[in-house]
């Protein structure tokens, strides 16, 4: 008969046997997440939320199918508004003193208003910070005068002090003036944004048949100065040949998600940092199906309808694909010795392996199948512990945000908001029980009452496709909706003008990204803010047990 084991022996073999049966299931879930994971994009988080999400290099997810993607705006730190404010009233009462020596002159001579005066300037800055308490006022322009005598057009900078960024807007309004005992003078009337017409020239210049944006010819209009999406040449032959290039080609990220794309082109362009290398970057984008109404990917999109090239091109070197292929070819067709190239075949080869490498072009190819052609697979693992995504590069559009700085002054920039989330998740009523009566008109509208006054203007961002969903609504508020503004889409648009700038007259379509972009941008600048899952009903963002 066999001896019985020694119970230490036993309890070793328990003990080993158990840790390898943790290491083969640990393996079998790591690979079935590898295979099966694409992550989706954000979708109106809270500003503490994106931020913690950005700063996880493990995990580039925010599980919201309708989502949006928070740009480098918010890890960028516009100065305080407060302390602008209190410089524009110090700046303004100074004025006052300066001028307090014209008191004892003749009031009569302000009858006939002069728009140069230093007066009427300073009347309308008093004006503003009394009227407009959300807003800095950045700079402001020479008044010139309105459409009668008593009127003079104000243009000035500005920005909503709940702007993360630190862009600026324009804005130019009429004015109508009257005088007072103390030869000042006050503000009667002031119209409307961007009222001031005759102001509007002094922000914008006339361009006359250049050739601009990918050789396109612009025709004759005027156009926004501050916005400069051109493409840049690589200079000479010599320089192409001198310069050092970090070049993707295509991989399986194309046709997925804005955050995805973000997550894996900024992973690009954080190794060309590392690497001191330009980074050859394709403007061509796909628009996943999500965020188009034919729920189908849509090719031909164009990275600036969605994103600041201007200020990537300030902040990062970038050569667009096109031009570079094109320096490549010319040179490889008049010179013997070709350009020197490194092909590397997988994104298991680490950046700081061809830290040292002298080719002219690095050129990582993603041929393999999913997931091993994501750009993000670069990134990962050991490599995300040196190579930094550089977040702060990757702005929204300029001609986009104009939008939104547009319907918030036609708002004279005061409005409360709310997010309402429905579209496809309120039929799931396993998901999301109460999302449907929690969203409907009156159960809003009665949440609405407790914190918000009525007769204000109301924002409201929503996927909510019928436009009259909202109507009860407006018995207590000024409703608001994104249709609301179509005026500044539309083909008379300076947004349509821009587009077919880059299309070359190409009609563009308002898509459902762009239309994500401004509602959830005008939805931030709203003095009181409620979320769908955070105020507005019981359910879960994700869904029953994902609280």
């Amino acid at each position: 008969m066999r001896e019985s084991e020694p119970i230490g022996q036993m309890f070793i073999r328990l003990i080993s046997n158990l840790c390898f049966s943790v290491f083969v299931f640990s393996v079998l879930i790591f690979t079935v997440i590898a295979i099966t994971y694409q992550p989706p994009d954000p979708w109106l988080e809270s500003t503490s939320a994106l931020t913690k999400f950005f700063s996880k290099t493990e995990n580039p997810t925010l599980e919201d199918g309708n989502s949006i993607l928070k740009s480098g705006e918010v890890f960028r730190s516009a100065p305080s508004g407060s302390s602008i404010t209190e410089q524009m009233i110090d700046k303004a009462e100074k004025k006052l003193k300066n001028l307090a020596v014209l008191d004892d002159s003749d009031c009569d001579e302000l009858r006939e208003v002069n728009c140069s005066d230093p007066r009427v300037l300073l009347a309308v800055e008093r004006f503003n910070l009394k009227q407009f308490k959300s807003v800095l006022f950045l700079e402001y322009l020479t008044p010139v005068n309105g459409s009668k005598a008593n009127e003079c057009d104000v243009a000035w900078r500005f920005r909503s002090k709940r702007d993360k960024s630190w862009r600026k807007y324009k804005d130019f309004r009429r004015f109508r003036f009257e005088y007072g005992e103390d030869c000042f003078y006050r503000v009667e009337h002031a119209s409307g944004w961007h009222s001031g017409i005759n102001a509007k020239r002094l922000f914008r210049r006339r361009v006359n048949g250049t050739r601009s944006a990918g050789n396109t010819i612009v025709s004759k209009a005027i156009l926004d100065d501050e916005i400069n999406d051109t493409i840049l040449s690589t200079g000479s032959e010599a320089d192409f040949k001198e310069g050092k290039y970090l070049y993707y080609k295509r991989g399986g990220d194309y046709c997925k998600g804005m955050n995805h794309f973000a997550w894996s082109f900024l992973c690009g362009l954080g190794e060309a940092m590392y690497l001191k290398r330009t980074f050859v970057m394709d403007l061509s984008m796909c628009l996943a199906a999500k965020y188009n109404p034919s729920n189908q990917d849509v090719d031909g999109k164009d990275f600036r309808y969605y994103f600041d090239f201007e200020h990537l091109k300030d902040v990062a070197s970038v050569v667009e694909e096109g031009e570079f292929l094109r320096e490549w070819k010319k040179w490889d067709q008049k010179h013997e010795k070709k350009v020197s190239v490194k092909k590397v075949v997988s994104y298991k080869v680490k950046p700081k392996n061809l830290k040292k490498d002298n080719s002219t072009i690095i050129w990582r190819q993603f041929d393999a199948p999913s997931p091993g052609n994501f750009w993000f697979m670069v990134c990962d693992r050991e490599a995300a512990k040196y190579i930094e995504r550089p977040w702060h590069a990757l702005l929204k559009s300029k001609i986009l945000l104009n939008i939104v700085a547009e319907i918030g002054g036609r708002m004279d920039y005061e409005y409360d908001a709310i997010h309402v989330v429905r579209g496809e998740r309120v039929k799931n009523k396993k998901l999301w029980p109460n999302l449907d009566s929690d969203t409907s008109p009156g159960a809003l509208l009665e949440k609405l009452e407790e914190v918000v006054h009525p007769w204000t203007n109301l924002y409201i961002a929503t996927n909510e496709p019928s436009y009259n969903y909202f109507d009860t609504l407006r018995s207590e508020y000024k409703v608001h909706l994104l249709d609301d503004y179509r005026d500044l889409w539309n083909s008379t648009s300076e947004w349509y003008h821009w587009m077919t700038r880059l299309t070359r007259g190409r009609p563009v379509e308002f898509d459902g990204y762009m239309r994500a972009i401004v509602d959830t941008e005008v939805f931030y600048r709203g003095k009181i803010r409620l979320e769908t899952f955070n105020n507005l009903t019981k359910d879960c963002k994700d869904g029953v047990g994902y609280c």
